[in-house]
């Protein structure tokens, strides 16, 4: 899992969901798990 400043590039990919934990912003995309990140 990435840590990023900004998460545009990976909520674009096809199956990305954004979701909302504890204060910090995950991607996590069940298609293609290479493209999970976080900020925060």
């Amino acid at each position: 899992m990435k840590v990023r400043k900004s998460l545009r590039s990976l909520k674009n990919k096809p199956g990305s969901q954004v979701v909302r934990r504890r204060g910090k912003t995950y991607v996590i995309n069940k298609q293609n798990p290479r493209f999970k990140g976080r900020q925060g």
